[in-house]
């Protein structure tokens, strides 16, 4: 199972296992990623959920071959945004251990955890565009509003990586850490919640979130259209055989 999930002193862990593909997200994995939230959100024993990965990969995003095979032409019912709104929607404070590499949604679903801390090792990026799509995930409208238009605009239509420290100057992250050390930290935090009132950390996130709730689901479903759409124009075609053929994509002719 490319999904690992496990309960252990009131934290609910979901491990993305699939460090052969460098942790590609399939519409099996997302799917397995919004039951184990909505999962954990049920269980009164779960505290807290602590999202991670591999050493050296948290993930490289959609898997564009399965994602290719079988895109989100389903509506809000596909298994992507099921665990987005599952995410988005989750009372109980998600912690993010990112590991390694987090590329595509891989750094846009750290905009909806409550605690991200990231290795030393650390590079983001967000190459929607560069693929032919749009941005995901509220992203455009969380990054402009986290680090301001400009910076916003390297991150999403440039495509521009960066590092964890980035990460954590731009408010994106908690802290960096030596890779070695980032899983048990967070852990450590998740655990935390095992000693607070439950009822009043989940109202305080709630407060906490209520103020962009239905801005940011009209802006996933607004992304979403967009997103299905690009997927069958010839940018992405152009950007997605480039990839298959390893080779880079020529969008001269456009």
């Amino acid at each position: 199972m490319s999904i690992k999930t496990a309960t252990l002193n009131g934290v609910a862990t979901i491990e993305i296992a699939r460090p052969e593909k460098k942790n590609a997200l399939t519409a099996a994995m997302y799917q397995a990623m919004a039951d184990a939230l909505r999962a954990a959100q049920a269980d009164g024993a779960v505290r807290a959920v602590l999202i991670t990965g591999q050493p050296g990969v948290f993930t490289s995003g959609n898997d564009i071959e399965d994602f290719m095979s079988r895109p989100p032409s389903h509506g809000m019912d596909a298994p992507v945004f099921q665990f987005m709104f599952a995410l988005a929607d989750c009372d109980k404070p998600v912690i993010a251990a990112v590991t390694g590499a987090a590329i595509g949604i891989g750094t846009t679903m750290l905009l909806h955890c409550d605690f991200a801390y990231v290795s030393d090792e650390a590079r983001l990026a967000m190459p929607f565009v560069g693929l032919g799509l749009v941005p995901e995930f509220a992203s455009s409208l969380l990054l402009p509003q986290l680090m301001g238009q400009a910076r916003a605009a390297e991150k999403l239509l440039l495509g521009d990586p960066f590092t964890g420290a980035d990460a954590v100057e731009i408010g994106l992250a908690n802290a960096v850490l030596p890779a070695g050390e980032v899983v048990n930290h967070a852990r450590r935090v998740a655990e935390r919640f095992n000693s607070l009132p439950p009822g009043a950390v989940r109202e305080a996130k709630k407060l906490l979130r209520k103020p962009q709730a239905e801005a940011i689901r009209q802006t996933i479903q607004a992304e979403a259209e967009l997103f299905a759409a690009r997927l069958r124009s010839p940018e992405a075609m152009e950007a997605f055989q480039a990839f298959f053929q390893k080779r880079k994509p020529d969008f001269s002719k456009f």
